[in-house]
């Protein structure tokens, strides 16, 4: 059940910018039928951070969201583009949002975001060992800064304060990760047994 069961008759570019591309599909469906289906294609993988001090806090980015209209607290997160160490893209991310540098990381999870219409993959990281430094955004980017307890953050994925797909999966992953008593051990004396 591997094979791709989809024909694809024709395609079209229909939009093209520096973020994304969308493409227009005429296909031969799974049942043989004729069909269409609307692509759209990231130039940049997602990349998010969850920065852990030796308190157990955490960093959460506050922005309105243009496409949901609405504000939107997550995990500092960006894009880094394909072909560039996405560990080099996570950590000019988290200087850019939050100021912080991290002597320390380990990759948490890799996860593909809304598979039926986009190729759009994600990584995130956990990040320790921090120095704190002077934010840099972008200047299209207002950005409000919230520090928490890492179970507070995880708390507020929990119960839907926090939306973010990628920001509630990495949570989750670390709250799973605190449970099981894998995190760093620096880390988990500070953020506590569950």
């Amino acid at each position: 059940m591997t094979e791709n069961p989809w024909t694809v008759e024709a395609a079209e570019v229909r939009y093209d910018n520096r973020w994304i591309r969308v493409t227009h599909h005429d296909v031969l469906t799974p049942a043989g039928t004729a069909g269409i289906y609307g692509t759209v294609h990231y130039k940049n993988l997602a990349i998010g951070i969850v920065p852990v001090d030796g308190e157990g806090h955490t960093w959460l980015v506050g922005q309105y969201r243009f496409p949901l209209g609405a504000y939107s607290w997550e995990i500092p997160e960006g894009g880094g583009p394909h072909g560039v160490d996405p560990l080099e893209s996570a950590a000019r991310e988290l200087k850019e949002e939050t100021g912080l540098l991290a002597r320390a990381w380990r990759p948490i999870l890799e996860m593909d975001l809304s598979n039926c219409v986009s190729d759009e993959r994600a990584i995130a990281y956990l990040a320790w060992d921090l120095t704190q430094g002077a934010a840099e955004p972008e200047p299209t980017e207002r950005l409000a800064l919230r520090r928490l307890k890492l179970t507070e953050a995880i708390a507020w994925a929990r119960d839907g304060r926090i939306r973010d797909a990628l920001s509630v999966a990495t949570l989750l992953a670390l709250d799973l990760a605190r449970r099981d008593g894998t995190l760093p051990a620096e880390l988990q004396r500070a953020v506590g047994a569950p």
